[in-house]
Protein backbone atom coordinates (compact mmCIF):
# COMPACT_ATOMS: atom_id res chain seq x y z
CA UNK A 1 0.00 0.00 0.00
CA UNK A 2 1.28 3.25 -1.02
CA UNK A 3 2.30 6.10 1.72
CA UNK A 4 -0.26 8.51 -0.14
CA UNK A 5 -2.90 6.70 -0.10
CA UNK A 6 -5.53 7.75 2.54
CA UNK A 7 -5.89 5.98 5.51
CA UNK A 8 -9.40 4.71 7.22
CA UNK A 9 -10.63 6.40 10.06
CA UNK A 10 -10.71 3.16 12.21
CA UNK A 11 -7.50 2.40 14.35
CA UNK A 12 -5.66 5.66 12.91
CA UNK A 13 -2.21 5.30 14.88
CA UNK A 14 -2.10 1.27 14.33
CA UNK A 15 -2.18 1.77 10.15
CA UNK A 16 -0.11 4.75 10.42
CA UNK A 17 2.60 2.88 12.29
CA UNK A 18 2.12 -0.06 9.67
CA UNK A 19 2.42 2.46 6.57
CA UNK A 20 5.24 4.37 7.94
CA UNK A 21 7.06 1.07 9.05
CA UNK A 22 6.77 -0.60 5.77
CA UNK A 23 7.64 2.92 3.97
CA UNK A 24 11.33 2.68 5.72
CA UNK A 25 11.55 -0.93 5.44
CA UNK A 26 11.01 -0.54 1.70
CA UNK A 27 13.32 2.64 1.65
CA UNK A 28 10.25 5.21 0.40
CA UNK A 29 11.65 7.01 3.59
CA UNK A 30 15.14 6.61 3.66
CA UNK A 31 18.12 6.66 6.02
CA UNK A 32 18.50 9.44 7.41
CA UNK A 33 15.90 11.23 5.86
CA UNK A 34 13.83 14.32 7.85
CA UNK A 35 10.65 13.75 8.50
CA UNK A 36 7.96 15.97 10.17
CA UNK A 37 4.33 15.15 11.55
CA UNK A 38 2.56 17.86 9.68
CA UNK A 39 3.95 16.63 6.21
CA UNK A 40 3.31 13.30 6.93
CA UNK A 41 -0.02 14.14 8.21
CA UNK A 42 -0.94 16.58 5.43
CA UNK A 43 0.05 13.49 2.69
CA UNK A 44 -1.80 11.22 4.70
CA UNK A 45 -5.03 13.06 5.55
CA UNK A 46 -5.10 13.02 9.21
CA UNK A 47 -4.21 15.01 12.13
CA UNK A 48 -1.09 15.41 13.56
CA UNK A 49 -2.07 12.93 16.25
CA UNK A 50 -1.77 9.64 14.79
CA UNK A 51 0.71 10.61 12.92
CA UNK A 52 2.84 11.78 16.58
CA UNK A 53 1.80 8.38 18.18
CA UNK A 54 2.98 6.21 15.24
CA UNK A 55 6.37 8.50 14.62
CA UNK A 56 6.90 7.68 18.43
CA UNK A 57 6.46 3.62 18.52
CA UNK A 58 8.75 3.52 15.25
CA UNK A 59 11.76 5.40 17.66
CA UNK A 60 10.69 2.73 20.24
CA UNK A 61 11.79 -0.30 17.71
CA UNK A 62 15.00 1.57 16.20
CA UNK A 63 13.27 2.78 12.82
CA UNK A 64 12.85 6.54 13.45
CA UNK A 65 15.34 8.93 15.90
CA UNK A 66 14.14 12.25 16.99
CA UNK A 67 16.51 15.24 18.87
CA UNK A 68 13.31 17.05 20.28
CA UNK A 69 13.17 20.64 18.54
CA UNK A 70 15.80 20.11 16.73
CA UNK A 71 14.35 16.98 14.09
CA UNK A 72 12.92 13.82 13.62
CA UNK A 73 14.70 11.44 10.97
CA UNK A 74 14.72 7.94 9.70
CA UNK A 75 17.78 6.19 11.23
CA UNK A 76 20.32 4.75 9.37
CA UNK A 77 21.75 1.36 8.94
CA UNK A 78 24.95 0.51 10.36
CA UNK A 79 26.80 -2.81 11.27
CA UNK A 80 26.23 -2.43 15.21
CA UNK A 81 23.07 -2.68 15.29
CA UNK A 82 22.69 -5.08 12.68
CA UNK A 83 25.16 -7.14 14.96
CA UNK A 84 23.24 -6.36 17.84
CA UNK A 85 19.71 -7.14 16.59
CA UNK A 86 20.99 -10.19 14.50
CA UNK A 87 22.25 -11.54 17.99
CA UNK A 88 19.03 -11.57 19.86
CA UNK A 89 16.74 -12.51 16.96
CA UNK A 90 18.84 -15.86 16.66
CA UNK A 91 18.31 -16.81 20.22
CA UNK A 92 15.12 -16.17 20.59
CA UNK A 93 14.32 -17.91 17.29
CA UNK A 94 16.38 -20.74 18.51
CA UNK A 95 14.28 -20.31 21.79
CA UNK A 96 10.95 -20.94 19.93
CA UNK A 97 12.21 -23.46 17.89
CA UNK A 98 13.31 -25.63 20.78
CA UNK A 99 10.22 -25.20 22.74
CA UNK A 100 7.88 -25.56 19.42
CA UNK A 101 9.07 -28.62 18.06
CA UNK A 102 7.26 -31.01 20.91
CA UNK A 103 4.30 -29.14 20.29
CA UNK A 104 3.86 -28.53 16.78
CA UNK A 105 1.68 -31.01 14.40
CA UNK A 106 1.62 -32.01 10.79
CA UNK A 107 -0.87 -29.19 9.95
CA UNK A 108 1.91 -26.77 10.78
CA UNK A 109 4.82 -28.85 9.05
CA UNK A 110 2.35 -28.68 5.84
CA UNK A 111 2.07 -24.66 6.29
CA UNK A 112 5.41 -24.60 6.53
CA UNK A 113 6.10 -26.71 3.29
CA UNK A 114 3.35 -24.23 1.34
CA UNK A 115 4.99 -20.82 2.73
CA UNK A 116 8.51 -22.45 1.46
CA UNK A 117 7.12 -22.81 -1.81
CA UNK A 118 5.10 -19.56 -1.43
CA UNK A 119 8.70 -18.22 -0.93
CA UNK A 120 10.67 -20.39 -3.92
CA UNK A 121 7.76 -19.04 -6.45
CA UNK A 122 8.63 -15.46 -4.83
CA UNK A 123 12.37 -15.72 -5.41
CA UNK A 124 11.75 -16.92 -9.16
CA UNK A 125 9.83 -14.03 -9.62
CA UNK A 126 11.95 -11.46 -8.16
CA UNK A 127 9.27 -10.13 -5.96
CA UNK A 128 11.17 -9.20 -2.45
CA UNK A 129 8.06 -8.22 -0.81
CA UNK A 130 6.51 -11.49 -1.44
CA UNK A 131 9.54 -13.86 -0.88
CA UNK A 132 9.97 -11.88 2.95
CA UNK A 133 6.36 -12.21 3.29
CA UNK A 134 6.71 -15.85 3.24
CA UNK A 135 9.91 -16.57 5.15
CA UNK A 136 8.03 -14.67 8.17
CA UNK A 137 5.17 -16.89 7.65
CA UNK A 138 7.93 -19.39 7.46
CA UNK A 139 9.40 -18.41 10.53
CA UNK A 140 5.79 -17.45 12.44
CA UNK A 141 4.62 -21.11 11.90
CA UNK A 142 7.58 -22.46 15.36
CA UNK A 143 7.43 -19.14 16.87
CA UNK A 144 3.19 -19.24 17.42
CA UNK A 145 3.53 -23.31 18.11
CA UNK A 146 6.08 -22.16 21.13
CA UNK A 147 2.61 -19.79 22.55
CA UNK A 148 5.26 -17.34 24.57
CA UNK A 149 3.56 -14.09 23.79
CA UNK A 150 6.62 -11.99 25.36
CA UNK A 151 8.90 -13.73 22.42
CA UNK A 152 6.47 -12.82 19.57
CA UNK A 153 6.25 -9.76 20.34
CA UNK A 154 9.80 -8.87 20.77
CA UNK A 155 10.84 -10.93 17.64
CA UNK A 156 7.85 -8.39 15.73
CA UNK A 157 9.29 -5.31 17.13
CA UNK A 158 13.17 -6.32 15.46
CA UNK A 159 12.23 -7.89 12.44
CA UNK A 160 11.85 -4.24 11.02
CA UNK A 161 15.56 -3.56 11.60
CA UNK A 162 16.48 -6.47 9.20
CA UNK A 163 13.80 -6.50 6.78
CA UNK A 164 15.10 -2.93 6.09
CA UNK A 165 18.28 -4.71 5.28
CA UNK A 166 17.03 -7.84 3.22
CA UNK A 167 14.69 -5.79 1.10
CA UNK A 168 17.72 -3.58 -0.28
CA UNK A 169 20.16 -6.36 -0.63
CA UNK A 170 17.42 -9.50 -0.76
CA UNK A 171 18.80 -11.56 -4.05
CA UNK A 172 22.39 -11.52 -2.06
CA UNK A 173 20.97 -12.25 1.13
CA UNK A 174 18.13 -14.54 1.28
CA UNK A 175 17.58 -14.85 -3.05
CA UNK A 176 19.31 -18.25 -3.40
CA UNK A 177 18.62 -22.31 -3.38
CA UNK A 178 20.42 -22.24 0.06
CA UNK A 179 17.53 -20.36 1.82
CA UNK A 180 15.26 -22.43 0.16
CA UNK A 181 16.97 -25.97 0.48
CA UNK A 182 17.87 -24.44 4.61
CA UNK A 183 13.88 -24.57 5.48
CA UNK A 184 13.47 -27.45 3.94
CA UNK A 185 15.66 -29.16 6.21
CA UNK A 186 14.64 -27.63 8.88
CA UNK A 187 11.15 -28.58 8.56
CA UNK A 188 12.42 -32.13 8.19
CA UNK A 189 14.25 -32.09 11.54
CA UNK A 190 11.30 -30.25 13.16
CA UNK A 191 9.24 -33.54 11.91
CA UNK A 192 11.39 -35.62 13.28
CA UNK A 193 10.65 -34.40 16.58
CA UNK A 194 14.76 -33.33 17.37
CA UNK A 195 14.57 -29.50 19.10
CA UNK A 196 17.68 -29.71 19.58
CA UNK A 197 19.20 -29.91 16.08
CA UNK A 198 16.75 -28.23 14.60
CA UNK A 199 17.30 -24.80 16.81
CA UNK A 200 21.07 -25.62 16.24
CA UNK A 201 20.02 -25.27 13.00
CA UNK A 202 18.43 -22.28 12.81
CA UNK A 203 21.27 -20.46 14.87
CA UNK A 204 23.32 -21.74 12.08
CA UNK A 205 21.43 -20.26 9.58
CA UNK A 206 21.13 -17.02 11.35
CA UNK A 207 24.93 -17.11 11.81
CA UNK A 208 25.60 -17.34 7.98
CA UNK A 209 23.14 -14.12 7.26
CA UNK A 210 25.08 -12.00 10.06
CA UNK A 211 28.33 -13.43 7.95
CA UNK A 212 26.94 -12.10 4.92
CA UNK A 213 25.74 -8.43 5.70
CA UNK A 214 29.12 -8.15 7.61
CA UNK A 215 30.75 -8.37 3.84
CA UNK A 216 27.83 -6.36 2.90
CA UNK A 217 29.16 -3.45 5.25
CA UNK A 218 32.58 -4.39 4.75
CA UNK A 219 32.42 -3.48 1.00
CA UNK A 220 31.03 -0.33 1.93
CA UNK A 221 27.09 -1.44 0.31
CA UNK A 222 25.20 0.11 3.13
CA UNK A 223 27.10 3.53 2.56
CA UNK A 224 24.75 6.50 3.21
CA UNK A 225 23.44 10.00 2.07
CA UNK A 226 21.89 11.48 4.62
CA UNK A 227 18.50 13.88 3.51
CA UNK A 228 18.81 17.64 4.31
Amino acid sequence: MSLDQPVSRRLLSDEVFHRLRDSIVRGELVPGEKVKDGELAERLGLSRTPVREALARLADIGLVEAKPGVYTRITTVNRRDAEKTLAVLRSLDQLAIETAVPLMTEQDFGRMREANRDFERAVAANDTTAALGADDRFHGIPIAAADNPVLSRIVEQLHPQIHRILYRKFSTLLGGRNTIEHHDELIAICAGGDARAAAELSGRHWSELGGHINELFDTNQFAEAATA
